[in-house]
């Protein structure tokens, strides 16, 4: 395991951040990391890299426990965090320099490195320019080849793609599928885009600093979601007996959407009633159903 988190805890005086936390990330994996705004992710995340003290529990990471000494598992750690930790005043170039330094990585291979950073994330066209000048794209960019300067083997992602345009973040994110593929690279990921959370390996949701759910998408889709049944034909028909089911129907323009609980469900109803599916599609619950189902909150309104 590359996280092993068992009973965390931690307490802002009155305000207990982190409830009795378990959880563990496997090695090569995309676990994502979801709960609103003040749910306890980044306390987690800060503690895991050793920048806050926890108030009880252990935390290991890398095999190691974090209250012992941290040289090595903070050696195998890249961090991109909500907010730009780049020198604002340096140019890209230099903000690289700078940190692959404190890594030991001087002259030949920082260029070296440097070179293979910018096959990934193409930083050339930016490299002597202010961070300050650079658009939100062009410094998460900067921000992620901070984090993989020393080639970590854990990735933590803190909403890396928050505020990005599309394009931006779809080639945020063939570089981080990228260096899973080839180098079996273990992400740790808190987000607000749920397509994004879809395709983890693993999911824990926070509420209220406890662990509410987890599990696989597809086990959190299959518990907490609900699939609809959508007909386009013998619209009154369907209507009628699926109501008189006691199942949520939603009538629509073209179409009815039935709320069923599960595929199985959907398909139980279809094999008993063929003769009113000859248009129809079975469209499965998302990772913004099992959110709302598991806390009761709209994870990008929160």
């Amino acid at each position: 395991m590359i996280i092993e988190i068992e009973n965390l805890r931690k307490t802002y005086k009155d305000v207990v951040a982190v409830d009795d936390l378990s959880f563990k990330v496997k090695e090569g994996e995309l676990f994502a990391f979801l709960g609103v705004n003040g749910a306890g992710k980044s306390t987690t995340i800060n503690i895991i890299s050793g920048i806050l003290k926890k108030d009880g529990g252990t935390v290991k990471v890398f095999g190691e426990d974090i209250d012992g000494k941290t040289e090595g598992i903070k050696s195998k750690l890249g961090m991109v965090f909500q907010n730009s930790v780049l020198d604002k005043r340096l140019s890209v170039y230099d903000n690289m320099k700078s940190r692959a330094a404190l890594y030991g990585i001087f002259g030949k291979d920082f260029n070296v490195r440097f070179d293979e950073l910018d096959g990934l994330l193409g930083l050339k066209d930016i490299m002597k320019r202010p961070v300050c000048k650079l658009s939100g794209g062009q410094r998460r960019r900067a921000d992620i080849a901070r984090a993989l300067i020393h080639k970590p083997e854990l990735l933590i992602l803190d909403e890396p793609t928050t505020g990005l345009d599309p394009q931006t973040r779809q080639a945020v994110w063939k570089v981080i599928d990228d260096l899973r593929k080839t180098r079996g690279l273990t992400v740790f990921l808190t987000t607000h885009y749920m397509e994004e959370a879809a395709v983890a390996d693993y999911v824990v949701i926070l509420d209220s600093g406890r662990k509410a759910a987890e599990g696989t998408p597809h086990d959190l889709k299959t518990a907490y979601a609900t699939d609809i049944i959508r007909i386009y034909s013998h619209l009154d028909e369907a209507e009628g007996l699926f109501s008189s089911n006691g199942a949520a129907v939603r009538r629509e323009r073209d179409h009815i959407d039935v709320c069923v609980k599960g595929t199985a469900a959907a398909t139980d109803f279809i094999v008993k009633n063929p003769d009113l599916f000859d248009d129809y599609e079975v469209l499965k619950g998302d990772m913004d159903s099992v959110f709302l189902s598991v806390t009761g909150k709209n994870i990008r309104e929160a």
